[in-house]
């Protein structure tokens, strides 16, 4: 079994699932604590240095830079500790399938095969011969996004190694409650002293984003007037009639379930109440910065058509953002981090596809607080889900991926520009 994999093994099954219902607290489970403790023992055993996991289970530490590339700048490599509430994720029991064609079996549970056939992850035919790791098909695998913990802690232990192979100063952060969209919102970026990042949290191999969704929730509220239900003529409004015909009034086209590619959504995610109240939440995407307003005017707009129907305050608009489109941050000096990536995936004999990221990640968190912060897929499938899985090749192919990438960061300077041809990369000078 070789290093990545035997890690992400081993990683899987300590449970660090966040829970979203327990946003004010960072982390929102003890069971990251422990993720954490667990990660910081694993940075100072490959040999970094400074490394520590705070009080809100970050995980910090540093790879010194390989002799000649210590005035690059430092670089990250980020990744987040939990797993997400979508599906059980206690106790996982990963187990390695040789895969033969046709569905994939995670396992068999209350005597209902566990599985994944070819016409929902076409990809699958790619990966006929080969070793496939998947829970036993009663919890999340934990991929997401522990693939990417794993390859990134194989990247270093083969760096030490093997000291001949370049790379800049490594700044390693794990993070906790991604899931829950925290992520990095409280990683010491000062501290940290990274010019560039990457995270490691992508899919399918190839897959390289440095655009993502603009993101905003949006809590709709109605007041409605109650009375006995034998005398309501021309007095009742019902809040639940309301919240009816609101979502009835957002454009039907633009739900998820009607969407790919750049095109954005409006999705319903929870609705409670009575016919005195009711609560509605959606969450608004879009990749384009106009289109994204748009989305939150929209809904500002059917308010206002039910409040001069039914009286002023009736409905009311609240609008948290979330996330922004890193893109938007990405200037011309950011550039190397994309031809890098593009490069390191072909050497490696991948052809990458630059993917706009229907979601978001802490890349972009990260850009707009400064650090400019693409995204590295970790070669996983179907996310939040029982049936997820990795390739055990795509675990090692990453690990290669990214030794070629942090090679080339050590030939840079500090403003940016490349000092001398990157050397020292293994296997492929």
């Amino acid at each position: 079994m070789s290093d990545v994999v035997e890690r992400f093994m081993r990683y899987v099954q300590v449970d660090s699932q966040s829970d979203p219902d327990n946003e004010a607290q960072t982390p929102s489970t003890p069971t990251q604590h422990k993720m954490a403790e667990v990660m910081g023992e694993e940075l100072r055993s490959i040999g970094c240095v400074d490394v520590k996991a705070d009080e809100h289970a970050y995980v910090t530490g540093t790879l010194p830079a390989s002799k000649g590339a210590e005035d690059a700048p430092a670089l990250m490599l980020c990744a987040h500790l939990d797993t997400a509430k979508d599906a059980p994720a206690s106790g996982v029991k990963p187990h390695i399938v040789h895969y033969e064609g046709g569905p994939l079996v995670a396992g068999i549970v209350d005597d209902q095969l566990v599985q994944t056939t070819p016409d929902q992850v076409p990809d699958l035919a790619k990966f006929q011969g080969q070793d496939i790791v998947c829970s036993d098909g009663s919890t999340l695998l934990s991929a997401d996004d522990k693939a990417g913990v794993a390859e990134i802690c194989a990247l270093l232990a083969r760096l030490v190694a093997n000291p001949e192979l370049a790379h800049p100063t490594i700044k390693v952060a794990f993070v906790p409650d991604e899931e829950i969209g925290h992520g990095a919102e409280l990683l010491d970026l000062d501290a940290l002293g990274a010019k560039w990042g990457y995270t490691v949290d992508g899919e399918a191999l190839g897959e390289f984003n440095y655009e993502c969704f603009s993101a905003s929730e949006a809590t709709v509220t109605f007041k409605g007037v109650v009375v006995h239900p034998g005398s309501a003529k021309n007095i009742m409004v019902n809040a639940i009639t309301l919240a009816s015909e609101f979502q009835q009034m957002v454009p039907a086209a633009e739900r998820p379930e009607h969407t790919e590619g750049r095109e954005g959504y409006y999705h319903p995610t929870d609705i409670s109440g009575t016919p005195d109240e009711v609560k509605l939440c959606y969450i608004l995407r879009d990749f384009d910065a106009a289109d994204f307003d748009e989305r939150e005017a929209t809904l500002r707009r059917i308010a206002a058509f039910q409040n001069a129907r039914y009286g002023e305050g009736t409905v009311t608009v609240e609008v948290r953002q979330q996330y922004r489109n890193m893109a938007e941050k990405f200037g011309p000096a950011d550039q190397l981090l994309i031809d890098y990536a593009v490069e390191a995936n072909r050497e490696v004999g991948i052809e990458p596809v630059l993917v706009p990221a229907r979601g978001g990640t802490d890349g972009a968190q990260l850009t707009f607080r400064g650090l400019p912060c693409p995204n590295i897929a970790t070669g996983g499938y179907n996310a939040h889900s029982v049936r997820e899985f990795v390739p055990v090749r795509s675990l090692e192919l990453t690990v290669d991926l990214l030794e070629r990438l942090v090679a080339k960061f050590a030939a840079v300077r500090a403003d940016g520009t490349v000092a001398t041809p990157t050397a020292g990369v293994a296997d492929g000078e």
